[in-house]
């Protein structure tokens, strides 16, 4: 789009004098004027220029009353032959600068001083004669004269892409159009993606290819906001429009805005490039139509009444062509010249659910390009067709157009929240990010997929909520927040600075301890006999986190204090002879299951150590590693040292080879269940264990086993009298056939059908225990 052109200091000519100034100092009056030399000159100095050989042959042309010479740029004295063959004819100077000597008509003016220091060289202004105004015109047909009225139309800023109309008032606008207060006028837009090539097309259709609107090769778009140009000949407002689809910071704020223009325009071109119509074409028509009619329609008329109009704003929607040009493709409808083109737009639109019953009428006209330049013959025509058509849509006078634009820039305008935003993507962030769910509050982590395997922690910018099932709190030292640190601490058995047996000691008279690496000690939950605080209410403070899926825990229970004793009993059970070395390990490796840490592997489980995979045997003594919970060999866990994330500190305690070199690894936690199945899962494990530890008593005793395992059922378990057959073999039970739960889905199952063992976190079984078969194919955590 051109803008106005800076006015520069400017000299106006009653008479043409010479520019030369090489004999005369430019007082003479002019008498020729040479297309080589490109300037006028007296009689003195064309005499003097002209007498060297090489410069004889100079045209020169003698100067009538009225005369004004052909701009330079234009007539490619500067190479810019593609510039003259635009405007169709060489053009009539403006003016002539005085610096530069050069003619310039008005479009050479503005584009080669219009911008840097070149704006402020002083100008002489050339009048052209009445006489040779009357001649010019004399000679010219229909279609000159209607290329001459448009000479002179430049297009200005209407409105940017912020929204503001760059226009002061209506005396403004009618000024910037340059033309009558009381012409009677309709308003033409263009819409279209960008790069469609918008401005090119209301150049060639509306101004005979001059470049009114600014058009650029450039990849950046030449049209920001809304530009407008009054065309003389047709008697209209052209309305040049930012393009869909392209680069912009206020994507909502410049599609309201087009929907304002839309508004306000009798006729709409919607200008296509593509060898087949888009659906965003369609979309973009459809949700304007509904825009209009919900919230157009209605202001637009409280305009008409508010502001005492005789002309209604609005009666109808403005009408539509769709211009479609193709390069490789047919026309739409020329397949079957029986099918009219509108009738097939209309089926598109209401295959996409859009309804355009806002616009008084669609119409398509389409131009296949075989070989360049477009041809916009048909629609001109179609146009100049759809302008002639008042019966829906009116002329009216420049001001009221003003003021329909400014009511609805009034009403509807600010910024628009991100949150209200309608934002659309090809591809949405869950195509990328980790798909893990915070379990206690629902949020997902923002983080990208397999995070973790670069050991990366997950994450998610909104608030957790605490849930009691998971007890996501996380204890931080108030002493230390205060003075600008954020310390973790956990509740824990005994001191870092107590030795095993004193923090023992210390354990059973005073409680667990929480202790902070620079405060040390600020809590004992026993100190006193009585009248001991939360430490929620003076030592430390409690945030919320997310709970991950497969990640730790937060505030465990990390009083090993049992487990502690039981080491020091395994220490002195060494000295034991081997006679009584069988029967101590036995029971001892009974009793380090029933008091162990709940992320203790069972002694019953570990046949083979976890590292080298060596074979148990009765003799041999297994060892628990006290950070991950596996059981090794003495060769595999020899290496010791403090486990603070599980409570064994300060004092060294045995750990397995991996754990001693990756110190800082995090070990999973199953989730834990709810409250209800949380009791019945409890009973079941001590019923279970009773069962296990002491069956060869229950059968001598003859106790009815059903009524135990009844009574210790999970609620998620189908009851044994409704099992009557294999869920997956349907094989019948009976006495020889007995039934087994599966952990994971609680059905019933023979032993082959469920003879796999794995964990079911989700069921709060940490170890592995009896599934089905169904159950142990599936991937992931149960």
């Amino acid at each position: 789009m051109s803008a106005h052109t800076q006015t520069a200091e400017k000299g106006q000519n009653t008479t043409l004098l010479c520019q030369e100034s090489y004999v005369c100092s430019g007082t003479d009056e002019a008498v020729f004027e040479c297309d080589e030399c490109r300037s006028l000159q007296c009689q003195r100095c064309e005499e003097e220029l002209h007498q060297p050989e090489r410069l004889r042959n100079h045209e020169r042309t003698r100067i009538r009353p009225g005369h004004v010479p052909y701009c330079d740029s234009c007539k490619g004295a500067n190479g810019n032959i593609m510039h003259a063959s635009m405007t169709g004819s060489r053009q009539i100077a403006a003016v002539r600068c005085q610096v530069c000597k050069i003619n310039l008509c008005v479009e050479c003016q503005k584009r080669t001083h219009a911008g840097g220091n070149r704006r402020k060289h002083p100008v002489t202004v050339y009048h052209a004669g009445k006489v040779q105004e009357q001649e010019e015109e004399e000679g010219m047909d229909e279609e000159t004269k209607r290329r001459k009225m448009t000479e002179k139309v430049v297009s200005f800023l209407l409105v940017d892409e912020t929204e503001e109309i760059q226009v002061r008032n209506e005396e403004d606008f009618i000024k910037k159009l340059d033309c009558s207060p009381d012409q009677h006028l309709k308003v033409v837009s263009i819409f279209g993606n960008t790069g469609d090539g918008k401005s090119h097309t209301l150049n060639h259709t509306f101004f005979y290819g001059r470049e009114v609107f600014k058009t650029s090769p450039a990849q950046e778009s030449c049209t920001v906001g809304v530009w407008a140009a009054y065309d003389p000949v047709r008697k209209v407002v052209v309305i040049d429009t930012e393009g869909l689809l392209g680069a912009t910071v206020n994507l909502s704020q410049r599609t309201r805005l087009l929907l304002k223009v839309l508004a306000i325009s009798d006729l709409v071109i919607y200008r296509t490039r593509a060898d087949r119509l888009h659906n965003d074409l369609f979309k973009f028509l459809g949700d304007a139509s509904e825009a209009y009619l919900k919230h157009f329609t209605k202001e637009l008329k409280a305009t008409t009444a508010r502001c005492g109009l005789d002309v209604p704003l609005s009666t109808l929607g403005p009408g539509v062509i769709i211009f479609h040009e193709t390069v490789y493709t047919k026309l739409l409808g020329s397949d079957h010249p029986s099918e009219v083109p509108e009738k097939l737009i209309q089926d598109r639109f209401r295959k996409l659910s859009c309804f355009p019953e806002a616009f008084s009428s669609i119409h398509y006209k389409g131009t296949r390009t075989y070989n360049p330049p477009t041809d916009f013959s048909g629609l001109r025509r179609a146009v100049e067709q759809q302008l002639e058509n008042n019966t829906t849509r009116s002329p009216r006078q420049p001001g009221v157009i003003y003021k329909a634009l400014k009511a609805l820039s009034d009403r509807f305008s600010g910024e628009i929240p991100d949150d209200q935003m309608a934002h659309s993507s090809f591809f949405p962030d869950e195509y990328f990010t980790c798909s893990s769910v915070c379990l206690s509050c629902g949020c997902g982590c923002k983080k990208s997929m397999n995070h973790a395997k670069e050991g990366i922690p997950h994450e998610s910018k909104s608030r957790c909520r605490y849930s009691h099932q998971y007890d996501n709190r996380v204890y931080t030292c108030k002493a230390c927040y205060e003075r600008g640190m954020e310390v973790s601490v956990v509740p824990k058995t005994s001191a870092s600075t107590d030795s095993p047996w004193l923090g023992l000691a210390k354990y059973a008279w005073s409680g667990y301890v929480i202790e902070c690496p620079n405060c040390g000690v600020v809590y004992r939950s026993r100190q006193y006999w009585f009248g001991n605080q939360d430490p929620v209410n003076t030592v430390v403070r409690t945030e919320i986190e997310h709970v991950w899926p497969g990640t730790d825990g937060f505030l465990k229970d990390n009083n090993n204090a049992a487990q502690r004793l039981l080491d020091g009993m395994n220490f002195m059970a060494q000295s034991v002879s081997e006679l009584s070395l069988g029967p101590t390990k036995a029971v001892t490796s009974w009793l380090t299951d029933q008091i162990a840490p709940a992320y203790w592997r069972p002694n019953s489980q570990i046949l083979n150590c976890k590292k080298c995979n060596t074979p148990f045997k009765d003799n041999d003594t297994k060892h628990h590693c006290r950070a991950c919970g596996e059981g090794f060999c003495d060769g595999c866990s020899s290496k010791t040292r403090p486990v603070p994330e599980r409570g064994w500190g300060p004092a060294p305690v045995r750990v397995c080879d991996n754990c001693y070199d990756n110190r800082g690894i995090q070990l999973d936690v199953a989730e834990l269940p709810s409250d209800e199945e949380g009791g019945t899962l409890i009973a079941r494990k001590v019923g279970e264990a009773v069962q296990n530890t002491l069956g060869a008593v229950v059968t001598a005793m003859d106790i009815p086993l059903g009524l135990v395992k009844d009574a210790a059922r999970p609620a998620y378990w189908v009851p044994d009298h409704e099992i009557l057959h294999c869920h997956n073999c349907r094989k019948e039970f009976s006495i020889k056939l007995s039934k087994h739960h599966c952990r994971a889905c609680g059905q019933g199952f023979c032993d082959e059908c469920s003879h796999d063992r794995r964990a079911v976190p989700s069921r709060g079984w940490d170890h592995p225990v009896r599934v089905c078969f169904n159950c142990n194919k599936k991937p992931g955590d149960l």
